[in-house]
């Protein structure tokens, strides 16, 4: 039997530092590699399990069919997973990255994270990227160490830059204490918030782990942050999961009409909502790309909900996802040979063609389905949920926090400080959970 690597083995393509966890652990077996180890423990989180009952594009429970935020994450590690190995990087690790990416978005997806953003302004704001990165290296009890984390055997002190911190009061959390490599590969803003308010994935407080983890990154040269390689791959795989799934959710359940997209008419309204949402592409070029990609033989002519137009559909999505992942993956391979692409060494190359015809799908869920006006009424009533569950926490904190938000509430440092951790809890909540605490909380 051939035996994995070990955390001390080397990997191909991954460095000691890169395989370097923020808290030090005692010596593990060789049974399983460092990123084999991280797979297992997002998987085995209990964020990513909350994750089936928060909302992707139609609530859950709305019918047995749609997506929910655990089966776009399952179905984004399996397209990054693939085209990750397909270009060399370790499959374990861009699964992890994959399962992890969505971690932190709160009840109500999106819609959610807005109202949770306006109601945290005084300290700091909401991101779920952001939420993601606290929960992988605080929040998820899996590491909790005494003392100070100064890492002398592979911990925080690591004598690379940004390689340590403060010492803190104990015990500490490292969350899910994955390696350096896996957390940097789920980073998709690697930057802190900026003036402008766009999206970010590090709060203040959690600047020194957000460091250390990109500590190896090459200096940009006054450009945005470079992501690593397996963190474009993750994204990528994350664009394709959810403009062709949500699609297909879509078409089944009738709110989005085949015969309408043959309308010229019908395809310039989308066009018109991809341009400035997704796209730096105007509507003459996205309704030449629109109308072809309308034309290929794999679009069936109209649902029906029989056995066969459900067959038609899933082939579908399959040509769709294998089109655009394909397309990734010889280009990159067109531009920087073939051996082995991991970390910092290329960049994935997606064609404009395929990121075109990515957009106008995210398009279509846009304008067909969350541009209904009756989603404007259930949206609001979602947001008045959230905001409503922020002010009736905090005022009854720490007795309405659970357990683990508790002692934090009791040792924050200031006001800003006791807010993130309500913000913490209500982020933790599922859509199912967080109406049930509104309306326990407020009668």
């Amino acid at each position: 039997m051939t035996m994995a690597a070990s955390d001390e083995t080397p990997l191909p393509g991954y460095s000691a530092r890169d395989r370097r966890r923020w808290a030090p652990e005692s010596a593990k077996s060789r049974s399983r590699s460092p990123f084999e180890r991280d797979r297992a423990r997002v998987l085995h989180s209990f964020a990513l399990r909350r994750l089936a009952a928060k909302t992707q594009v139609v609530q859950p429970g709305a019918s047995d069919f749609p997506r929910t935020r655990l089966t776009h994450s399952l179905e984004c590690a399996q397209i990054g997973r693939e085209l990750g190995g397909a270009l060399g990087c370790d499959p374990d690790l861009v699964e992890a990255a994959c399962l992890a990416h969505d971690l932190g978005h709160p009840p109500f997806g999106h819609n959610g994270e807005k109202a949770l953003d306006a109601a945290a302004a005084p300290c700091g704001g909401f991101e779920g990227n952001a939420q993601s990165l606290r929960l992988l290296t605080r929040l998820e009890g899996k590491v909790v160490v005494d003392g100070a984390l100064d890492g002398g055997t592979g911990g925080l002190l690591d004598g690379g830059a940004g390689g340590g911190v403060p010492p803190r009061e104990p015990p500490e959390s490292a969350g899910l204490n994955l390696t350096r490599a896996t957390l940097d590969a789920t980073l998709k803003y690697p930057w802190p918030r900026g003036a402008d308010g766009s999206k970010f994935n590090c709060y203040p407080d959690d600047l020194a782990v957000f460091e250390w983890i990109r500590a190896d990154a090459p200096d940009s040269g006054g450009g945005p942050p470079r992501l690593c390689f397996e963190a474009q791959v993750m994204d990528w795989a994350d664009d394709v999961a959810y403009s062709v799934h949500d699609l297909e959710d879509a078409l089944y359940a009738g709110m989005i009409r085949l015969p309408a997209l043959h309308s010229r008419a019908e395809r310039a309204e989308v066009c018109a909502v991809a341009a400035p949402l997704y796209t730096d592409a105007g509507p003459g070029e996205l309704e030449d790309v629109f109308a072809e990609l309308m034309a290929e033989p794999f679009w069936p002519k109209e649902f029906s909900g029989d056995l066969g137009s459900l067959a038609a559909l899933k082939n579908l999505t399959s040509e769709l996802i294998g089109r655009l992942c394909r397309s990734a993956a010889e280009a990159t391979r067109a531009a920087c040979g073939p051996g082995p692409v991991t970390r910092y060494t290329a960049d994935l190359a997606v064609p404009r063609r395929n990121l075109l015809e990515c957009a106008l799908l995210k398009a279509l869920t846009a304008h067909y389905v969350m541009g209904r006006s009756e989603a404007a009424a259930y949206q609001a009533r979602e947001r008045e949920i959230v905001t409503g569950l922020v002010d009736t926490v905090r005022r009854g904190a720490p007795a309405t926090l659970d357990g683990p938000f508790r002692a934090s509430y009791e040792r924050a440092a200031d006001d800003a400080a006791a807010l993130r951790v309500v913000v913490d809890q209500i982020a933790s909540l599922t859509d199912t959970s967080a109406r049930a605490w509104h309306d326990r909380l407020t009668g």
